[in-house]
């Protein structure tokens, strides 16, 4: 499904805050992997996925979706093939249109626009269907503005977004770092009953290693913009955070770093 061909990134070429972001990446999704991807501050995980969402080009590599090089694909090209949920609960939505009006626009992602106007009794119950399997009651809010939702009912509602068109693949971006704990665990859990139902392939950037190990079917470590650990099946099963700790200090050469995430233990 997912193809990452020795990807290379650097920010800032030839000045003193030049940054190697990405130094030749290689990753291959299987349809319907669910990967988890951990590292530290600094370590490639964001980047990585703006490489394949397109938000800037890479220096070199190729980026291949089910057969499909898309390296070369603007990001709104892209949009055809992806759905990406942020960290930022109020970045993916538009704040001042309505809930309905918000899932029109993902319906109709990638789409041929028409003079066509509206939004048709047939959409409007996929929509209210689709809102009710979230529990949180925004199937009798449709037209509700956004901005006017919480954290977490606004992110519930971008994953749906997201997923409304079941993409090749799913990019999630630390999509529940910025919610409470409780809110947090509704939002992973309604990802993971997504993922599975519409069987996708995703990747989800996770500062918790809990979730890391607990999550999907196989899980990647990067370090200073390389994939230094992957590990899939019932070994990842079988993982603890202090065997994630040992193996970063191991591949790394050095201590984990990253006080959020030995926090999110």
């Amino acid at each position: 499904m997912l193809e990452a061909r020795n990807i290379v990134k650097t920010f800032n070429v030839g000045t003193v805050n030049e940054k190697k972001a990405l130094q030749g990446v290689n990753l291959t999704l299987a349809d319907g992997d669910f990967v988890t991807v951990i590292g530290g501050n600094g370590a490639g995980k964001s980047t990585f996925l703006n490489a394949i969402s397109g938000v800037w080009p890479v220096d070199s590599g190729q980026i291949i979706i089910e057969g499909k090089d898309i390296t070369g694909f603007p990001e709104h090209k892209r949009a055809a093939f992806l759905g990406r949920v942020f960290q930022d609960p109020m970045t993916g939505t538009a704040a001042d249109m309505g809930i309905e009006e918000n899932l029109a626009l993902a319906f109709r992602r990638g789409a041929r626009r028409t003079l066509r106007s509206g939004i048709t009794s047939s959409e409007r119950a996929l929509y209210k269907d689709t809102l009710s399997r979230l529990g949180l009651g925004l199937q009798s809010r449709m037209t509700t503005k956004v901005g006017l939702l919480s954290g977490g009912q606004r992110q519930a509602l971008t994953l749906l977004m997201a997923t409304l068109k079941q993409p090749k693949l799913l990019l999630l971006d630390e999509h529940t770092a910025a919610l409470d704990p409780k809110t947090a665990k509704k939002v992973l859990e309604l990802t993971e009953e997504i993922v599975e139902d519409q069987h996708l392939t995703a990747l989800m950037v996770t500062h918790n290693m809990k979730d890391a190990i607990r999550i999907g079917n196989r899980l990647i470590m990067m370090h200073e913009g390389r994939i230094i650990y992957d590990v899939a099946g019932e070994e990842k099963k079988a993982l603890h955070v202090q065997d994630l700790l040992q193996k970063f200090e191991e591949a790394s050469g050095g201590g984990f770093a990253n006080d959020r995430m030995m926090l999110a233990e």
